[in-house]
């Protein structure tokens, strides 16, 4: 678990609260780190990370569940949050809450894509859970 009570901590806690993107970056078969913007919600232990099933970061999770988390800087390259996490694939679906929760985050973000709650629940199946183990930042 992270430090969440250091001043780092309570600005990555609120940040995560507030922000919609998070950088998630994977590793390929070739050792190559893998960058991509994803939609998360945090619940205070916890990242969660939907997918499609076919999608590389599921492969790349299955064969390095080592990942890191990052969130954008400031205009001035400030307020930097990095988060080493290990994460863990499920095809169980999430809690009827946590999809509440995620489905109000996104709502706009749906919007924007042409996308429904329930086309979004019946495409994006694979749950990545990520367990923050270290947190760093300026």
């Amino acid at each position: 678990m992270i430090d969440l009570t250091s001043e780092l901590g309570k600005r990555a806690a609120r940040r995560f609260m507030e922000e919609e993107i998070i950088w998630l970056t994977t590793t390929d078969r070739h050792g190559s780190p893998q960058p991509r913007p994803v939609w998360f919600l945090w619940d205070g232990e916890t990242f969660l990370i939907f997918s499609l099933p076919q999608a590389y970061k599921v492969s790349h999770i299955r064969n390095h569940a080592r990942v890191a988390l990052n969130l954008d800087s400031d205009d001035f390259g400030e307020d930097i949050v990095v988060i080493l996490g290990d994460a863990t694939i499920s095809t169980s679906p999430a809690t009827e809450d946590e999809m509440v929760q995620y489905l109000e985050k996104y709502k706009r973000g749906l919007e924007r894509i042409n996308l429904t709650a329930e086309e979004f629940k019946s495409s994006y199946t694979v749950s990545i859970r990520i367990t923050p183990f270290a947190i760093r930042g300026n």
